[in-house]
């Protein structure tokens, strides 16, 4: 019997997409003792254009989820300061500890999704990679009850649930599907290129910011760090459309001639990848047997590297709304989102836009720093018994 044919006929919710959000969400339900399918139409374990840094919220969720400590074990550096670079100004932060953390890390994806997808299989979900959304199941009424799931190179199987949770992405086909409605846009985007290069001298996350330039210094998995350089888009292909490498360390030059010379001794251990960049959104991200999480349902520039933390943070809020059952729950999951995220919404376009000066943009990132400290402490107060019920 093949796989395709082992689906149960009913699951407590369908989540399609198993990355950070969904494969977080799928075990926060499973946990709890819903049934849970969770599809990936890739493999299992593979890599994803990612800027990696878990901001201190993301690393506080993995640390109650009992994962902390699975990150480390898998090569992940803890991260104990933070630099910031203004032109020639350098200003280092220490991490202090609160919450039970004192370090942030910015683990690969293809470690951290690949832990996030064991848990959720390990909480009792039923995990399957290669398998896709084709469609949508409804009752009479429009409401979604299902979904049509095709395994690649198989048949197509219909399976009931009580919700389908689309964590599918920027492109999301969820979204599509329900016609969820962006109603909330950014007005700006950032364009990067990054690569994965050992023997980069530095300890720590490294943020350099110049006029229209900004890169960084990331130390992830196997001793490399994750290097990007960050142009307003209307450069960006001519700045690396003929020589990808060239304009890289060009553009880490006009960022932090420190950075460059460091550059010289790097050894790049990937292909470069670029990024052009894509306006933020908030999306309509429930509905009558729907709902999205992750950047299926709320999207901003990665520059400020607050992505995956927003996908842990919204797998939480979204898991505790479905506990609850209702659909003024779900309507409650996507206030408590927009209200955590409008204002690190707001200020990373602004640091997006490259329309600052240096002094603006230390204005901007103490900014953000108070607004990311009100969302830690919002997640902290969530009862741990809440997040790891059995």
């Amino acid at each position: 019997m093949s796989r395709l044919h082992a689906y149960q006929p009913y699951y407590d919710a369908i989540i399609v997409g198993g990355r950070c959000a969904g494969a977080s969400t799928a075990k926060l339900l499973a946990r709890a003792g819903a049934k849970v399918l969770l599809i990936d139409r890739q493999g299992y374990g593979t890599d994803r254009i990612s800027t990696h840094a878990l901001m201190r919220a993301g690393v506080l969720q993995l640390h109650r989820w009992g994962l902390l400590s699975r990150i480390v074990d898998a090569g992940t550096p803890p991260v104990r300061r933070t630099t910031l670079h203004y032109g020639n100004e350098v200003i280092p932060i220490d991490i202090k500890p609160d919450q039970g953390v004192d370090f942030l890390c910015a683990p690969r994806r293809i470690t951290l999704d690949r832990l996030l997808v064991d848990a959720a299989r390990e909480a009792g979900a039923d995990v399957r990679h290669d398998a896709s959304l084709v469609g949508l199941c409804r009752q009479a009424d429009g409401r979604v009850c299902g979904a049509e799931i095709r395994q690649n190179g198989g048949m197509t199987a219909t399976v009931k649930s009580a919700i389908v949770i689309g964590a599918d992405g920027r492109q999301s086909f969820v979204a599509r599907l329900v016609e969820a409605q962006p109603y909330i846009k950014s007005r700006y985007r950032s364009s990067a290129v990054y690569g994965y290069f050992s023997k980069v001298d530095y300890q720590g996350f490294h943020w350099f910011y110049q006029r229209d330039r900004a890169a960084g210094a990331i130390p992830t998995n196997n001793g490399q760090h994750c290097v990007f350089a960050c142009v307003p888009p209307e450069e960006f292909s001519g700045r690396f459309k003929e020589d990808i490498g060239r304009g890289f360390l060009q553009t880490i030059a006009e960022s932090s001639p420190e950075l460059r010379d460091k550059m010289d001794n790097a050894k790049l251990g990937s292909r470069f990848f670029a990024f052009a960049g894509m306006p933020g959104y908030f999306r309509q991200s429930h509905g009558p047997g729907w709902a999205l999480v992750g950047d299926a349902g709320y999207y901003k520039d990665p520059l400020t590297a607050h992505g995956i933390t927003d996908a842990l943070r919204d797998a939480e809020l979204l898991s505790l709304a479905i506990l609850q059952g209702t659909d003024r729950a779900l309507a409650l999951y996507q206030a408590t989102r927009d209200a955590l995220s409008m204002r690190l919404f707001e200020l990373t376009d602004a640091i997006a836009s490259f329309r600052w000066d240096l002094d603006t943009i230390k204005s901007l990132h103490i900014q953000l720093q108070a607004e990311m400290k009100l969302e830690c402490d919002h997640l902290a107060a969530i009862p741990e018994p809440e997040l790891q019920a059995a």
